[in-house]
């Protein structure tokens, strides 16, 4: 349990409760202070209020933030499309709409769920009980391949290999907009979106380097069928990359266009290709995986468009 102390000053007088913490926790969502505030624990001068609250000058503003529910994370029996594995590591073709690791709303549904049936305990510690093996990670809706580490020292090697930027790791999406050039670089930083939490952006307010290499494979009207290498690893990279340039992933509700066309999950978004030095032998391997049904139907529909 943590408690936290805030007094109101002039410039604070007039500001609604959940706005004023917002700013004071920037780990904290929006809907994570209102919450903590309907469960009275928020205070203002060691009273109870609402959300909406108005501070005055001088306010006392009291938090505290409970300790977070321990959660059990079980193995669960669902079915893996393994590409390789060894004592070390072991690949994965992740499928689109399932989950990396457990978080609310999501705890036995995961490929960690499964990566525990199939691996029971040989699966590296480092990342906690929540990401047992989970050296990197890929959206809900991508698709591709993804390695998972066996033991702490695999996933330290493979961890060192991310943060250089040795890994080397291709996507293809169907983007919209056709790009005027055939190859090019977006090199933006990307960090918290400044208003909605809860996405990334272009900014360079608490932001890390981003590097995006694209280049066009096919031009389908009003769409482009592109690969990407990522230079860098940060959240959600290529489909605020591309939204930036203005070529927003095809079915990304989040940084593109709401509407759902095609029936689409998602972003049409795949991991093609994973290459790195493997922990034990120190030799290069590389991975692929082929493009999903629903990636390669959707080619061939917007080809006769």
């Amino acid at each position: 349990m943590e408690r936290y102390t805030f007094i109101a000053d002039e410039a604070d007088m007039d500001l609604r409760l959940d706005v004023f913490l917002s700013d004071e926790f920037d780990d904290l969502s929006r809907s994570m202070i209102q919450k903590l505030i309907l469960e009275r624990n928020v205070l203002v001068n060691e009273k109870t209020v609402n959300k909406n609250y108005r501070l005055k000058a001088k306010d006392i503003v009291s938090v505290t933030i409970p300790k977070p529910k321990i959660l059990e994370i079980l193995p669960k029996d669902i079915p893996l499309d393994i590409i390789f594995e060894d004592d070390d590591i072991i690949v994965v073709n992740k499928p689109q709409n399932m989950v990396v690791h457990p978080a609310a709303g999501h705890l036995d549904d995961t490929l960690v769920n499964a990566l525990l049936f199939h691996c029971g305990n040989n699966l590296s510690g480092i990342n906690g009980v929540l990401r047992p093996g989970i050296v990197h990670r890929i959206d809900r809706d991508t698709s591709g391949v993804l390695v998972a580490a066996k033991n702490n020292s695999a996933h330290h090697s493979l961890a060192v290999q991310l943060a250089e930027h040795s890994m080397k790791r291709v996507y293809n999406a169907i983007v919209y907009n056709n790009f005027k050039e055939d190859f090019g670089v977006v090199d933006k930083p990307i960090g918290r979106h400044p208003i909605d939490r809860k996405k990334m952006a272009v900014t360079e307010k608490g932001s890390k380097r981003a590097v995006t290499h694209y280049k066009v494979l096919k031009r389908m009207g009003k769409f482009n069928l592109i690969e990407l290498r990522l230079e860098t690893g940060r959240t959600h990279q290529i489909r605020v990359h591309m939204a930036y340039i203005g070529h927003p992933l095809l079915g990304d509700f989040v940084y593109g266009p709401k509407n759902r066309p095609f029936e689409l999950q998602g972003q049409v978004l795949h991991a093609g290709v994973l290459g790195f030095i493997h922990p034990s032998t120190k030799e290069y391997m590389e991975f692929e995986s082929p493009l999903p049904e629903y990636f390669k139907r959707l080619i061939e529909i917007l080809e006769r468009v």
